[in-house]
C-alpha cells in the first residue's frame, strides 16, 4: 500500500489507523492518509467501500472505534471553521421551505455563531457565492424549485462563503449535467490555485487524471493513496475493485 510521505507542516489532513465498524462488520480498517495542503483528491472506490464514511468520520458526524484525525495538525473540532462540507445532494431534505439565498448565509453561521443574525455584507457574501456557481439569478428561488445540478451549485456556493482552508465534498458531480459538472471542476481547481485544498468522493474513475492531482483508493482498507500520476495504477484498482473496473478505457478488465 503506497504512501508518500510529506512533512507534518505541510499536512491539511492526517488520518491515523482509523477503524470504524457497524456492529460487528467493519466499514473502515485500519485507515491511515496523509493530504497535503493545496490538492484536489479524489476518494474513489467501489460501493459500500466507506467513502462517504470517511469524509464523515473526519467531521465527527461519526464515531471511530479507533484512530485519530487531525486537521491542520489539530483535532476536527478546534478548527472547525476552516472546513467546508458538501454533503450527497440525496442526503439532503431540499422540500424544507427557504430560499437558495438563505440556504447559502446558513454557510456563514460559523463565523457569526448561530444567536447572531446576518448582516448586509453576510447577504452579499453569499450573493457573490452564488454569482460564482452561476447561480445568483435565482437567489430568491425555492430551493425545492430547482433542478438537481442548481441544488449542487446551491450547496457548492455554500460551502464558498464560508472560505474555508480545506473543503470536504461526498460526490459533487452526482446527477449534474455536462454543463454543471465543467463549472464544478472549475470552481475546485479555482479553489486549488488559491492554495485550498479539497477531497472529494469520487465515481467517474475516466475522469480521475483529468481533474485531479491526487487520489485514494478506498475499499473498507486504504489500497494506495498519492499523486494520481504514481498511485492510479491498473495494478491499484485490480486491488481496490477485484478486477471488476474498466480503466482508462470503456472495456472492462477481466477478473
Amino acid at each position: 500500500m503506497s504512501q508518500v510521505p510529506i512533512l507534518k507542516s505541510d499536512l491539511a489532513l492526517r488520518v491515523t489507523d482509523l477503524t470504524l465498524a457497524y456492529g460487528d462488520k467493519p466499514v473502515l480498517w485500519d485507515i491511515d492518509l496523509e493530504v497535503p495542503k493545496g490538492v484536489l483528491m479524489a476518494i474513489v472506490g467501489p460501493n459500500g467501500a466507506g467513502k462517504t464514511t470517511l469524509i464523515k468520520a473526519i467531521l465527527g458526524l461519526l464515531k471511530p472505534a479507533a484512530g485519530q484525525v487531525l486537521v491542520f495538525n489539530q483535532p476536527y473540532k478546534t478548527q472547525r471553521k476552516r472546513v467546508g462540507y458538501v454533503p450527497q445532494r440525496g442526503s439532503v431534505d431540499w422540500d424544507f421551505p427557504t430560499s437558495v439565498l438563505d440556504v447559502v448565509t446558513m454557510g456563514r453561521y460559523g463565523s457569526l455563531g448561530w444567536f447572531n443574525r446576518p448582516k448586509s455584507r453576510d447577504f452579499q457574501t453569499a450573493l457573490d457565492a452564488l454569482g460564482r456557481v452561476g447561480m445568483q439569478p435565482f437567489a430568491d428561488r425555492q430551493i425545492s424549485q430547482l433542478s438537481g445540478g442548481q441544488q449542487q451549485r446551491v450547496f457548492l456556493a455554500r460551502a464558498l462563503v464560508q472560505d474555508a482552508d480545506l473543503y470536504l465534498m461526498d460526490e459533487p458531480f452526482q446527477g449534474v449535467d455536462a454543463t454543471t459538472e465543467r463549472a464544478i471542476i472549475a470552481l475546485l481547481q479555482e479553489l486549488r490555485a488559491a492554495g485550498k485544498t479539497v477531497i472529494a468522493v469520487h465515481h467517474d474513475l475516466q475522469t480521475v487524471p483529468e481533474y485531479f492531482d491526487w487520489t485514494m483508493l478506498l475499499n473498507v482498507r486504504r489500497i494506495a493513496s498519492g499523486p494520481v500520476a504514481e498511485v492510479f495504477t491498473e495494478e491499484n484498482l485490480r486491488q481496490t475493485y477485484g478486477g471488476r473496473v474498466a480503466f482508462l478505457s470503456r472495456e472492462p478488465i477481466p477478473a
